[in-house]
């Protein structure tokens, strides 16, 4: 489903509205997109909690967001997406009677061979991307369904535009090649995020399933934030020229965070930055063709809940 008037509606990326009282959880909340994330979503009065597979790098990011925030209300979690069997103890550590809104940020990204897997023995990238987070998913639902009217938001990646599924080979146990990996496992995560929307519409749940993706967010045009990220005048300079391409992962954070906090966006909607899909403020923007393949996407579901164990069932909400 999508909105034509969504994206119309005024909205000013750095004068976000109030959520005092909300609980909002952002997975990989340490690092990139979404240490930024949690810190744009920390200035409007939420909690903020950071799951974090090390709880030092999340204790250097909550740190950060301190001495820009002040007052942010942001906690820490150890959150391990690569260990599916964690995942209910990382959910218990939360100690929240609901959450307004998960972010599923978190990502492994791996540029060479060879191919590594999880202790599960599933591919690092899909499994943790992917899997890790549909897992997650359904041990968050009874939080999520406890809030009025909690959002799941799932930061998809501009690569997965260019990829197709191979269902049957998701684990990419044939010609792996790094790259085409990682952009399959984001697009699944994309998938996932559609088709969970889908599901919660037919449940007549009150959750909502939102996909984002960040563009093109670059390093060098990223503002520091030490010890978190440490941007040199050097990198400044060599990242200057791309500036009119792409943009920052500061930048990269706003179709997420819109995602999260404006009532307008729908369910089902894609989000992402509205010059080219590359740089620039959030917009709605239609869904790419490959990913509304509802069939591919269910076939999809029901593989991830065999390779996790974990049995939806109906979605309820």
């Amino acid at each position: 489903m999508s909105s034509s008037t969504s994206s119309t509606l005024p909205w000013d990326v750095r004068h976000l509205p109030r959520a005092d009282g909300r609980v909002f959880l952002v997975t990989g909340g340490n690092a990139g997109i979404g240490y930024f994330v949690a810190e744009q979503l920390s200035a409007t009065g939420a909690t903020v909690v950071l799951a974090a597979r090390n709880p030092t790098r999340g204790e250097a990011a909550r740190a950060s967001i301190h001495s820009r925030v002040p007052g942010a209300r942001v906690r820490v979690v150890r959150l391990d997406l690569a260990d599916l069997a964690s995942l209910g103890a990382a959910v218990d550590s939360l100690d929240v009677e609901r959450l307004d809104a998960v972010v599923h940020n978190a990502g492994v990204a791996l540029d060479d061979p060879p191919r590594e897997e999880t202790g599960a023995g599933h591919e690092l990238m899909f499994g943790t991307n992917h899997l890790g987070h549909f897992a997650l998913t359904q041990r968050l639902m009874p939080l999520l369904s406890a809030a009025p009217a909690a959002r799941v938001v799932t930061v998809g990646s501009f690569a997965a535009k260019s990829e197709r599924l191979d269902l049957d080979d998701l684990q990419s146990r044939q010609d792996y090649r790094a790259k085409r990996a990682y952009g399959r496992s984001k697009l699944a995560q994309m998938h996932f995020g559609l088709e969970l929307d889908r599901r919660l519409r037919a449940a007549r749940s009150t959750v909502a399933s939102v996909v984002v993706h960040p563009g093109g967010a670059l390093d060098p045009l990223t503002p520091s934030r030490p010890p978190v990220h440490v941007r040199t005048a050097g990198a400044r300079l060599r990242g200057a020229p791309a500036a009119l391409l792409v943009q920052g992962k500061h930048a990269g954070a706003w179709p997420a965070v819109r995602a999260v906090l404006d009532p307008a966006v729908r369910g089902g909607e894609l989000w992402g930055p509205r010059v080219f899909g590359l740089r620039g403020r959030p917009r709605c923007e239609p869904v790419w063709n490959h990913l509304a393949d509802t069939a591919v996407a269910a076939r999809l579901w029901h593989a991830s809940c065999d390779l996790t164990g974990v049995d939806f069932g109906t979605v309820h909400g």
